[in-house]
């Protein structure tokens, strides 16, 4: 038997693992790259604020977002729709005296009807010897007077002809103080179509003669007269008509307009257009508010109410037994106060009809039935 070459042994044994270490390195190095590359859109796709934690002088540009601001609002579009239907009417005055120039006065209107129905103030064409109006687009022509109200400070007018554009009226029993009031017409008669917005400032007012007013801080001026008081659907829910500007106390006040409500300036405007005057209810009563004072004096119970200063011989509230100090405490079971003050709720009564009074007399309270006749002309 041979003896075994150890030296040949050592060199294959050694080649073998020179062999195998060659070998791993390479298929080491083959599977490295290929993780590497696999790996890389990984990487890539990464924020970079995910992967630099630590601070960086390198400037990037902010997020930019781009607003547009579109100018439709419900005012502009209530203003829109609304204005084409504004007029300016001009009042040439009688005068009894010669003069090369006539007097003229001016107001505004607004066209309510197809057929040339304008309406404006009693007083922006009282003492007229001729009238015309004047479109938002400058045309003038002539207008005609069908009716006026000196009570309620109305007047209805006409033109013949296409009329630009038509108001519809809102409902002024459904206002509410602080929303939006807009209002339109030509102040000083020279800026046709000035647009002033504010707010319905409070509801029931009362101002001289004229009762059931909206108050709104809306800037009216002389010429707004007669012109529209809107609200953000352009809905007419007043005619414009009086400022109170001071006391006769002399205090200054600003922001004090007053518009006759939309439910009143139609149906006015509607007996004008049908019958050429207003029919309103009387029962021919004097009388004053209830007050703090007036109860005192008289010892009443009520709060509200008025009490009967005068009663007109012959009067319906003569016929129906009504006596001075009196306390009319409702109508037709509507409680009588300064939000619902009789001038208003006989003006929702027809002539002709009977209705029924709540009243206290002495310590009694009595139910007065009275047959409403129409109101005198004086």
């Amino acid at each position: 038997m041979s003896r075994p070459n150890y030296g040949l042994l050592s060199c294959a044994v050694i080649l073998i693992i020179l062999l195998g270490v060659v070998g791993g390195g390479v298929m080491g190095g083959v599977a490295g790259y290929y993780v590497v590359q696999n790996a890389a859109p990984a990487v890539v796709a990464q924020p970079v604020a995910a992967l630099n934690t630590a601070p960086t002088t390198a400037s990037v540009a902010p997020a930019t977002t781009n607003l547009t601001l579109q100018e439709n609002s419900a005012v502009i579009d209530a203003v829109r729709k609304v204005k084409p239907a504004v007029v300016t009417v001009i009042n040439q005055i009688q005068t009894r005296r010669s003069s090369a120039v006539t007097p003229t006065a001016s107001g505004s209107g607004i066209i309510i009807d197809p057929k040339g129905y304008i309406i404006t103030n009693n007083h922006v064409v009282s003492g007229a010897q001729s009238l015309s109006v004047i479109y938002s687009d400058g045309t003038k022509v002539a207008a005609q007077i069908v009716g006026a109200d000196t009570v309620a400070d109305l007047a209805v007018l006409k033109v013949d002809g296409a009329v630009p554009a038509i108001a519809q009226f809102g409902d002024s029993n459904a206002l509410e103080p602080g929303q939006v009031a807009i209002a339109i017409g030509s102040p000083l008669g020279d800026f046709r179509g000035t647009v002033t917005v504010g707010v319905i400032s409070a509801m029931n007012r009362t101002v001289g003669n004229q009762s059931d007013l909206v108050q709104t801080d809306a800037a009216i001026n002389n010429g707004n007269s007669g012109g529209p008081l809107i609200n953000a659907l352009g809905q007419v829910i007043g005619i414009n008509t009086l400022v109170v500007r001071s006391t006769n106390e002399g205090n200054v006040a600003e922001g004090l307009g007053f518009a006759i409500p939309s439910n009143v300036v139609r149906d006015i405007s509607n007996q004008l257009i049908t019958k050429g005057k207003v029919e309103r209810a009387y029962i021919g009563v004097s009388y004053q508010p209830v007050d703090p004072q007036i109860a005192s004096a008289l010892n009443l119970q009520a709060t509200n109410g008025i009490v009967v200063t005068q009663v007109s011989p012959g009067s319906p509230a003569a016929k129906a037994g009504l006596q001075e100090n009196d306390v009319i405490l409702a109508l037709e079971g509507q409680t009588i106060d300064q939000d619902h003050p009789l001038a208003t709720l006989l003006f929702t009564h027809k002539v002709g009809e009977t209705i029924t009074l709540r009243v206290q007399r002495d310590s009694k309270t009595l139910d007065i039935q009275v047959v409403l006749i129409a109101r005198p002309a004086s």
